[in-house]
């Protein structure tokens, strides 16, 4: 009976559980839809952010290669060693091998003007250069390119700015040799703009093949799984494939990847929950709803991560040159809007390389990492810092209402990095120069702004290095002035009648006999007239022509020096000449050919050289010395360690600077300077030269001092080598009468 019950109520009861089923079904289906919905919208989504990654990385890539290269062809270094001398090794070294070790480049070609190949590496060593006979007809129109830019006045812009970025560049996809590539084409220039012809540079091609084991470092490091390229879209749902294409729109190669799918992974897991019923369902949707966020989250993250890899500097984490160069613009953007002041500090190391070539490559991105955690530390909010490259660091103020806290705040920053740096359990000093600008009232670009900051950076390392100073429009003038300078001693040098060597006697103690004679450059322009020594020499040691002068002055030096043994003839040396491990047997080669007695030269050296680079400074004046050859240290005590210097190197004469000489009276404080000088001198057994000897009263004073010899307008102006070959001859009969 009750089963009968039980079956009559079962309409009825069916009638009640049916909508609830109904309902639950349908919420079941409808929960399933929207799951496979949102999943594959996930899976969309995600594959449109990778393929955005992917976009940017190729973008990026093309960039990087040339910013790679700047790090060995705007440099000085690297026209003389591959245009002017050709140093294979040194080529090979630099410009081959360490774009393969530190860049990952696979090839590197060194094309002449003629866009002849005179130097090639492949897989990291040095090849034939036969094999870019395969790759010429591929490469030759991104040369082509950019000769073209060449033609059309790059040089103007560079030379105004000194911003790296002006230099022409190419970089596009293509193939080589039926294989994928990325081909960066820069020319070869002077970051000093002083060595080379700006329009017709050897030229450095790089090459980064786009090989299976390429596209695996991109996929660790964007994390695309299954990283690789090929030729070919294949129609499978388990691989992305992104086209590449060259600057002319022709496809190179597809880049694929295996996309991530969290959608699909979600609804993997979520199945066997939606089959086990609708008394779950609200359960499974939150754990859906979790799982959603948490996968956004996810790609968010990565998203972001990516961005700030293509703004910021790997080494150091600090905004790189792009986003430094967005910053500038917003901060003046908003200053014009009268909300706050702008300055700009552009920061370039001093004697960084001394230390990236003492304790290698590694230890120099040590010591980056270490100046960018210092910077941070020492500017503490007063502005923000980018790395721009190398050893350049840039700070954007709007904190700074005047120079003088544009000052404070650079006078701290040289403190802070003057403290040594720990490196590799090694102690490392570098300085800093800084040049600061700020920004003035009205509108401003931001690339004059930077122009002005590069100029202030200049003289800043110009006058000594390990200072500040602040831009001014004079500065212009002396810009201009000394490209004129250049311009014209460039044209000088190539012709015999601006150039003369004039020597200043040099007078002995005892018999007043005259013993030997300083050479001296001296330059007559037939617009300018006589061009002071004090302006022509720095713009010669900066454009990179003082080899060519002090070669010159040194031949004729030697010239007189062989026909008159017995004299000493001087010479002043340059950081330069004496860095240039051809110098040394470059002075041999001339006293050989002249036929001057080594120990009839003496080489004049400044406490500059010494500043400059210890190690190689002190081993080159060892071998002089031990040729016979005699070393001075000019103008003596105007530096804050020379007395230092006198333990350290070993010279034979020190030169009182005229600065004392002038000062001398009976009641000046110079006299006693001047006398412990002397006096210091002789205890070492090092010969004293007083220079810039103008009244007798100074030589009267300089002769009760012990002075050795003497130099000065009172004694003889700087003459001709035929006028000073009248006073030996004349001095020697005088002897022989007496």
């Amino acid at each position: 009976m009750r089963t009968a019950q039980s079956i009559r109520r079962w309409p009825s009861t069916g009638a009640l559980i049916a909508p609830v089923v109904v309902a639950l079904v349908v919420t079941v289906l409808a929960v399933a839809a929207f799951i496979i919905w949102s999943t594959r919208d996930i899976d969309a989504l995600a594959l449109s952010r990778q393929t955005s990654i992917v976009s940017q990385i190729f973008a990026s890539k093309l960039q990087e290669i040339g910013h790679d290269q700047e790090s060995v062809t705007i440099w000085d270094d690297t026209i003389i060693s591959s245009k002017l001398h050709s140093d294979r090794k040194w080529v090979n070294d630099n410009l081959g091998r360490w774009m393969f070790d530190y860049f990952g480049h696979d090839q590197v070609i060194i094309l002449d003007e003629q866009d002849q190949p005179v130097y090639m590496m492949n897989g990291g060593a040095a090849s034939s250069i036969a094999l870019f006979d395969g790759e010429r007809s591929t490469v030759a129109p991104l040369v082509a390119q950019l000769r073209s830019k060449l033609k059309d006045g790059w040089g103007a812009p560079y030379q105004g700015s000194g911003n790296p970025n002006a230099v022409p560049r190419i970089a596009d996809l293509t193939l080589l040799n039926g294989y994928p590539a990325i081909v960066g084409v820069m020319p070869i220039v002077s970051r000093s703009r002083g060595i080379g012809k700006a329009d017709t540079p050897f030229l450095h091609v790089s090459v980064i093949f786009l090989t299976n084991r390429f596209a695996l470092t991109l996929g660790q490091k964007y994390m695309l799984e299954g990283a690789g390229f090929s030729g070919a879209a294949l129609n499978s749902s388990d691989h992305a494939f992104y086209p590449l294409f060259n600057a002319e729109g022709r496809f190179v190669t597809f880049f694929e990847w295996k996309p991530t799918r969290p959608g699909g992974r979600i609804l993997n897991n979520m199945v066997p929950a939606i089959a086990a019923g609708g008394l779950v369902a609200g359960l499974l949707i939150f754990l859906l709803l979790d799982r959603l966020w948490r996968s956004s989250t996810a790609l968010e993250s990565g998203r972001r991560q990516a961005e700030h890899q293509a703004s910021h500097d790997m080494l150091t984490g600090l905004p790189n040159r792009s986003l430094f160069d967005n910053e500038l613009k917003n901060a003046l953007a908003t200053r014009q809007a009268g909300q706050g002041s702008v300055a700009l500090l552009m920061l370039d190391l001093d004697r960084f390389k001394q230390v990236n070539d003492t304790l290698g490559h590694q230890a120099g991105d040590d010591l980056i990492r270490q100046v960018g955690q210092r910077l941070e530390g020492t500017i503490a909010g007063a502005g923000r810092i980018a790395r721009l490259g190398g050893d350049e660091f840039a700070v954007i103020s709007s904190n700074l209402a005047s120079a003088d806290a544009a000052m404070a705040l650079s006078q701290r920053i040289i403190d802070a990095l003057a403290q040594p740096f720990s490196i590799f359990g090694s102690e490392a000093f570098v300085g800093v120069s800084i040049g600061i600008v700020l920004a003035p009232d009205g509108q401003v670009d931001a690339s004059e702004l930077t122009r002005k900051a590069d100029i202030a950076l200049y003289e800043a390392k110009a006058g000594g290095r390990n200072r500040a100073i602040i831009y001014e429009e004079v500065m212009d003038e002396l810009v201009q002035g000394r490209h004129t300078i250049e311009a014209e001693l460039r044209e000088a040098l190539r012709r015999t009648d601006q150039i003369s060597v004039m020597f200043q006697p040099l007078y002995g103690r005892n018999t007043g006999e005259v013993v030997g004679a300083e050479a001296l450059a001296r330059w007559t322009h037939p617009k300018f007239g006589n061009v002071s020594p004090t302006e022509f020499i720095p713009v010669a040691e900066g454009a990179g022509l003082i080899e060519i002068l002090g070669d010159m002055v040194m031949r004729r030096a030697c010239e007189l020096g062989a026909r008159w043994p017995g004299h000493t003839i001087a010479v002043n040396i340059s950081p330069p000449q004496l860095r240039n491990p051809k110098f040394f047997g470059r002075v041999f080669d001339l006293l050989a050919a002249t036929g001057m007695r080594p120990c009839d030269l003496e080489l004049e050296i400044t406490e500059g050289i010494l500043l400059e680079d210890e190690r190689v400074t002190s081993e080159a004046l060892r071998r002089f010395r031990a040729a016979g050859i005699r070393i001075a240290l000019d103008d003596f005590g105007t530096g804050y360690s020379s007395l230092g210097y006198l333990k350290q190197y070993a010279v034979d004469k020190i030169k009182i600077d005229r600065a004392f000489v002038s000062q001398l009276a009976d009641d000046s404080v110079s006299v006693a300077i001047v006398q412990a000088m002397i006096s210091l001198a002789h205890a070492m057994r090092i010969e004293v030269t007083a220079e810039g000897v103008e009244t007798r009263e100074q030589m009267s004073v300089l002769l009760d001092m012990g002075c050795n010899t003497f130099q000065g307008y009172l004694l003889s102006a700087p003459v001709a080598a035929a006028a000073l070959e009248a006073i030996f001859e004349a001095r020697g009969e005088e002897r022989l009468a007496g």
